[in-house]
C-alpha cells in the first residue's frame, strides 16, 4: 500500500480543472455485435461456448459500444501491422479531441500546457502517444512528457498521481492527464471464457483532464494504491503469437471488491472520514458482477453506483478511460461546493487505486 494525503485538503493546491471524454463515431448495439460474432466466429466456438456468448451479449448491463473503425469487418483476420497502425491513428486522434475539449472548458490554449502524462494498455508504440500529441497539438517541444503502460483498467489514477507530483511548487503549471484505450486493437476470438466476456464488454475511447494549482475545480486531496501480484493471472494481457490476449478470471469480482475496499479504507481512515461522508463515487465499471462486488464489499448503496452502471450500459468498458466517463456524469449532474468524491479504479496486476476529490 502507498498513500499520499494532503493534510489541508480544503486548501489543497492541486485541482482537476476540467474533464473531457470522447468516443469514436462508429457505434453498435449488442444485438448487432452478437450477430456479427455469430456470423464470422460461430465455427471457432464449441456449442457450449456459443450459447454462453449469446447469453452474455443478451445481458442488459451493456447495451451499446463505440469502436475505432468504420466497419467491424476490418477485425476479420486483421494483420498485426494494420492493427497497431489503427491503434496509433485512433489513440492519437481521440486523445487530441479530448485535450482540445478539456482546454476549451477552462479557456486555455495549447501553448499554456507545461506537461503531459498519457496512459494506455491496449497498444505499444515507441515513441509513445505523448510525442504524437506534442506534434499534432503543437505543444511546446520542451515540456516533460510521460507514457504509462501496464496498469490496465486502473491506469487513470496512477496517471493523476504523476500529474500531481509534476505540479508541486509551481503555481503556473498546467498538466494534461490523458487516457487512451483502443480495446478493439486487442480483439481475439477463441474458445475461452475470458475472451468471450471481453468481446461483449470492451470498447474504445479517450479522455483528458486539465490539472493545475489554481483553486478551481476538484481538489485532489489524497490518493492510495494497493498491489496484489499473487493474483496477476486473474486479470492481465498475455502474449500469444506476438499478439495481446485479454485474460480474465471468474474469481475477479470478489478479488477486486476486497482490494478496492482496502484502498478506500486507506484513504478514509487517516482523515477521519466515513463512507457516509462521500457523496459521489466515480467507480470504474469493470462489468456488472464487478460493480456488484465493489458495491457490496465497500458497503455502498445502489444509488451510489448508479452512474457507473449507466456508463457501462451506454459505452461498455473502455478500460482506463471509463472512470473519466463516470466522473464526467457526476459533474454534469451537479456537484455542490464542499462535496467529497471518490474516484476508484482497478486493473491488471491485480492492482487498485483511489483518489479522494473535493469541490472548492
Amino acid at each position: 500500500m502507498n498513500i499520499h494525503v494532503d493534510k489541508n485538503s480544503e486548501r489543497a493546491k492541486t485541482h482537476i480543472a476540467s474533464v473531457a471524454v470522447v468516443t469514436p463515431s462508429y457505434s453498435i448495439d449488442q444485438v448487432e455485435a452478437k450477430q456479427f460474432m455469430i456470423k464470422h466466429y460461430a465455427k471457432k466456438l464449441t456449442p457450449r461456448s456459443l450459447k454462453i456468448m449469446q447469453k452474455i451479449f443478451d445481458h442488459p448491463s451493456v447495451l451499446r459500444r463505440h469502436f475505432a473503425f468504420e466497419n467491424p469487418e476490418c477485425l476479420i483476420d486483421e494483420h498485426p501491422d494494420s492493427r497497431i497502425e489503427r491503434f496509433t491513428r485512433w489513440a492519437v486522434d481521440l486523445s487530441a479531441q479530448a485535450v482540445d475539449n478539456a482546454l476549451a472548458q477552462v479557456g486555455l490554449t495549447n501553448d499554456a500546457v507545461s506537461g503531459l502524462v498519457v496512459n494506455t494498455c491496449t497498444g505499444y508504440i515507441c515513441p509513445g502517444i505523448s510525442t504524437y500529441l506534442i506534434e499534432k497539438l503543437g505543444l511546446r517541444r520542451d515540456i516533460p512528457a510521460y507514457d504509462l503502460v501496464g496498469s490496465g483498467c486502473g491506469g487513470a489514477v496512477p496517471n493523476l498521481q504523476i500529474c500531481e507530483k509534476m505540479l508541486r511548487g509551481d503555481e503556473r503549471s498546467v498538466i494534461l492527464s490523458v487516457s487512451a484505450e483502443i480495446c478493439s486493437s486487442t480483439f481475439q476470438v477463441a474458445d475461452d471464457l475470458g475472451l468471450i466476456i471481453s468481446n461483449a464488454l470492451f470498447a474504445d475511447g479517450a479522455a483528458a483532464a486539465v490539472v493545475w494549482n489554481l483553486p478551481e475545480g476538484l481538489s485532489m486531496v489524497a490518493s492510495a494504491g494497493r498491489h496484489a501480484p499473487e493474483y496477476r493471472d486473474e486479470i492481465r494481457y498475455i502474449h500469444k503469437n506476438g499478439q495481446l490476449y485479454n485474460q480474465l478470471s471468474t474469481r475477479l469480482p470478489g478479488l477486486v471488491g476486497k482490494t478496492v475496499a482496502h484502498v478506500v479504507k486507506d484513504i478514509l481512515k487517516p482523515r477521519g472520514l466515513e463512507l457516509g461522508d462521500i457523496k459521489h463515487w466515480a467507480i470504474h465499471p469493470g462489468g456488472e458482477k464487478v460493480i456488484n462486488a465493489v458495491r457490496d464489499e465497500i458497503g455502498l448503496s445502489e444509488t451510489q453506483v448508479r452512474l457507473s452502471r449507466e456508463v457501462l450500459a451506454e459505452y461498455g468498458n473502455i478500460s482506463s478511460v471509463t472512470v473519466w466517463f463516470v466522473l464526467r456524469k457526476i459533474l454534469d449532474a451537479g456537484i455542490a461546493p464542499g462535496d467529497w468524491c471518490m474516484m476508484v479504479t482497478f486493473g491488471a496486476g491485480l492492482s487498485a487505486y483511489a483518489f479522494l476529490l473535493r469541490t472548492v
